[in-house]
């Protein structure tokens, strides 16, 4: 994912569009939210109690000398102090959970609409991009509810009450602080620009270093045979290098704005002191009204502090939702059909007339038609980009033709249930993906079926070597991708995978062009036995493979040009006798 898609968006204006569709996600949440409201308020008002408690101490009993009376505002005084910090702490705890909530919603509604996506959307975007929505851009929104809205709320609230005690305490007071409001104001917005400018130079620098880190970890092995670790060193200190730099322009950003609030807190208390001092010595201002002032002046300025920041997490946020609710926009291009068909699992598939491109304009297949029986085996064979694995593709529907038909069991796939149509077939790839867990686990992936079908579909396979050898059978755990097998035992068990639930038609996508030599063999004995009474459709460029099949497809350039049996291709003397004598001679 590039910087600037990671940052599009930031230099717009809010969108409260897409500020009151994120806060839709509040309303089944709302007791949460009214509590979080709740404790801002309570929260404000024993900030402003302190004070005014101070004020009447000094003023009273400490003006008459009477311990007892102030032994009583001291303890008022210091319950207002308690209560403040209790709520501050309650406000965070409420508005994080808050938050937390509300993108727990949105991210198992984001990740349920990837997975209703077609397969060309996924073709078209990154892993990566996604994983950044579903993740640091949802986490952006749970920021901006619980440290944004809810601290802008709370920030504003306080500095318009902090005022207003000001007012209600000494108007003359109050405006002489207010004279030294306009240098925080241009502060703050100074702070505002160059922090957001900051941040976001800094997340170019550490997306770029990351990227460049995922790429060179992965292909640790090619470098080492290369040695290139020296100009990978290099490279990578270059951009470690770029996002120092970026990292200590924040500091300096801070470390301006920071200091520059305290000078102008400086300077308002040095005026106040001044004014406040003469009022005293004049009569027209009481000593606990001065010290209470001068609290309520350092808490003033507090909330400039806070409200920069917010700002910049808003901001930020702002750029997330627009991501996330653009992808949530995206349509899955695929129509449900309104009335889905389940039809008796014959087994029977039949291309008419299809023609089918990925990109809309260049053809991948034209006008392919032909008919497999139930039972048949049958084989698709053609030099590299011929549409071989786009026909498998159009079958499982993972896409969609652009004309024709595509048939199992006498209905259009369009008019399946997708989830139905899928479990009619065993699907064995050339790179097999396993997931973290069990081999059971794998074998079953989600579906409900009985321990004895598992061991029947090892069995088949001859995969019993590979479960005797893990350590607890098929309870045992694998790793990421299968890496702690190789890569012949993962076949293996994705043949089992595929025939665990039993399915009419299996396909086999390359299923052995990856295996050694002994592997294949084992495949190959249980073949004959895996296909008995099955449908099979079976793409492969090692032509050993497809000679068990009872029919051969040869496309080529997304034609189909030839078909019929080994023997009755190897005498037409056309394209499947080329490919046979460049792998055999």
């Amino acid at each position: 994912m590039n910087a600037h898609d990671e940052d599009e968006g930031l230099d717009q204006a809010y969108d409260w569009r897409l500020l009151r569709r994120f806060l839709a996600y509040a309303r089944p949440h709302w007791g949460w939210a009214l509590a979080c409201v709740a404790v801002v308020f309570a929260g404000i008002g024993a900030e402003l109690a302190g004070p005014f408690l101070l004020r009447a101490a000094i003023d009273g009993p400490v003006s008459r000398g009477d311990a007892a009376g102030l032994l009583i505002y001291a303890g008022g005084f210091f319950l207002a102090v308690f209560a403040a910090g209790v709520l501050r702490g309650l406000e965070q705890y409420v508005s994080e959970a808050a938050g937390q909530r509300m993108v727990y919603d949105l991210r198992t509604g984001l990740y349920g609409h990837l997975q209703r996506l077609d397969v060309a959307f996924f073709d078209r975007n990154p892993v990566g991009r996604l994983i950044t929505r579903v993740t640091n851009d949802v986490e952006n929104l749970s920021e901006m509810f619980s440290s944004g809205l809810v601290g802008l709320l709370s920030n504003s609230l306080m500095l318009l009450a902090l005022l207003a005690a000001m007012a209600v305490m000494d108007l003359r007071l109050t405006l002489v602080v207010l004279a030294s409001v306009p240098l925080a104001g241009v502060l703050a917005a100074w702070f505002r620009v160059h922090a957001r400018q900051a941040h976001r130079d800094s997340r170019k620098a550490i997306a770029a270093l990351a990227a460049y880190l995922n790429e060179s970890l992965g292909g640790m092995k090619t470098l080492r045979i290369f040695n290139r670790q020296e100009s990978c060193s290099e490279r990578f200190r270059v951009k470690n290098d770029e996002f120092r730099d970026k990292a200590v322009r924040i500091a300096f950003v801070y470390s301006t704005f920071w200091p520059g609030i305290e000078l102008v807190t400086t300077l308002a208390v040095v005026l106040l002191l001044w004014v406040a001092g003469r009022g005293i010595l004049a009569g027209w201002l009481s000593f606990g009204s001065f010290v209470a002032f001068w609290y309520l002046v350092r808490k003033f300025f507090d909330p400039f502090h806070e409200l920069a920041e917010k700002y910049n997490i808003l901001q930020a946020a702002m750029a997330s939702s627009e991501r996330i609710f653009r992808l949530l926009d995206t349509a899955p291009r695929q129509r449900a059909p309104a009335a889905p068909s389940c039809p008796p699992r014959r087994g029977e598939i039949a291309f008419e007339d299809v023609c089918f491109s990925y990109d809309g304009r260049t053809p991948v297949l034209r006008d392919v038609s032909f008919r497999v029986r139930p039972g048949e085996r049958v084989a698709i064979v053609g030099y590299t980009g011929a549409g071989k694995t786009s026909v498998l593709s159009l079958l499982l529907r993972l896409y969609d033709a652009d004309s024709g038909r595509v048939l199992v069991d006498g209905a259009d796939v369009r008019d399946h249930d997708p989830g139905e149509l899928r479990r009619r077939f065993g699907m064995v790839f050339q790179d097999v993906f396993l997931f973290s867990g069990t081999v059971e686990e794998n074998l079953r992936l989600g579906e409900d079926m009985p321990l004895d079908s598992l061991e029947r579909a090892v069995r088949l396979v001859n995969a019993e070597p590979v479960i005797a050898r893990l350590p607890k059978g098929l309870s045992s755990k694998v790793h990421e991708r299968g890496m702690s097998l190789s890569v012949g035992e993962r076949q293996l068990l994705s043949f089992a995978r595929a025939l665990a639930a039993d399915p009419p038609i299996l396909v086999l996508d390359e299923a052995t062009s990856s295996v050694d030599s002994e592997t294949e063999g084992r495949i190959q004995e249980a073949l004959s036995r895996v296909l008995a009474g099955r449908t099979a459709v079976i793409v492969a460029h090692r032509l050993s493979t497809v000679r068990l099949a009872d029919r051969i497809l040869v496309l080529h350039r997304g034609e189909l040009r030839e078909q019929g049996t080994h023997e009755e291709l190897l005498r037409l003397g056309g394209l499947y006798e080329k490919l046979y004598r460049l792998q055999w001679g």
